[in-house]
């Protein structure tokens, strides 16, 4: 076996599905969850008896939208999936598939490692050049697509913030899985959205910070020894045991499962956590940096 699992362009940090390829290739759009969800859609529908025109202006969508919905050609939002299953009397069945149909939004490239994220026991990130997405606020996520280009629709852009919010529920769950973030001092110094986001995005990440099984860790500027110069990853352990390091650059992503360049990436994670600040000291440079907002 390979030890990269996949590599594919596409990459925009942090599996971000702000960007799905350079050639805008959407999800595979018929097939998968899509396409089981519109099939359900279609048949409460009907069961209703209403016509697409009705259920449209009842839940406040375009017919044609309605019938990308049933198709499976478009990714509904979740505030949609939540009106439809009450206005369906669906008893819960077009919610429960709400998490994988906010998944099947991400880029082919980012969904297993989307699915590994969600099924961690440790979790460990080192991130260079924004705020990763699990540590992020709704409006610093809805910042970072806003910048995205060629541009997003605004449709979109709420569709991606919306599975960008979901991925956190990594946070409630238990048990809950042991998580470790290093972030760059740029990261926190740089202001995405402007003064009020990037307040309410440092609040959010002390705030984050102060959970037991998470641990936040500062990488100062001032450092002269560097371990972390390659480039941001993640590391994953699951239930199973399984190791897994996920590595993004520019326009390719990988995920590594094999032994040997996941240790490297481990061992290299573990420097760079002994040549940042340690958690309290992190926390308070960060609260220093709020205070000069």
């Amino acid at each position: 076996m390979s030890e990269v699992v996949r590599q594919l362009d596409g990459a925009d940090g942090d599996g971000d599905p702000g960007r799905e390829s350079q050639t805008g290739v959407p999800p595979e759009p018929g097939t998968g969850i899509l396409r089981v969800f519109g099939r359900q859609l279609k048949r409460f529908r009907l069961r209703a008896e209403l016509e697409r025109a009705e259920f449209g202006a009842r839940t406040g969508y375009a017919v044609s939208t309605i019938a990308s919905y049933e198709q499976g050609r478009r990714v509904p939002p979740p505030r949609f999936i939540d009106a439809a299953d009450e206005l369906l009397d669906a008893g819960g069945v077009l919610q429960e598939m709400k998490e994988e149909v906010a998944r099947a939004q991400y880029p082919a490239f980012f969904r297993d490692a989307a699915r590994l994220e969600a099924e961690a026991v440790e979790l460990h990130a080192y991130d260079t050049h924004v705020v990763k997405g699990l540590l992020q606020t709704e409006d610093y996520a809805r910042a970072v697509f806003a910048m995205r280009r060629p541009l997003l629709d605004e449709e979109t852009i709420e569709q991606r913030v919306a599975a960008r919010m979901l991925r956190q529920e990594i946070f409630s769950r238990w048990p809950a899985p042991l998580m470790s973030f290093v972030i760059e001092e740029t990261v926190l110094r740089r202001p995405i959205g402007g003064t009020d986001v990037h307040r309410g995005q440092l609040e959010q990440i002390l705030l984050i910070g102060q959970n037991r099984n998470v641990e936040i860790q500062v990488m100062p500027l001032q450092r002269e020894d560097h371990a972390g110069l390659a480039g941001p990853f993640t590391l994953i352990e699951t239930k199973a045991g399984r190791r897994i390091a996920y590595a993004e650059v520019q326009k390719s992503s990988s995920l590594y499962t094999e032994r040997t360049p996941v240790r490297e990436l481990e061992a290299q994670y573990g420097i760079i956590r002994a040549q940042a600040l340690n958690p309290r000291e992190s926390t308070a440079f960060i609260e220093g940096l709020l205070g000069e907002l």
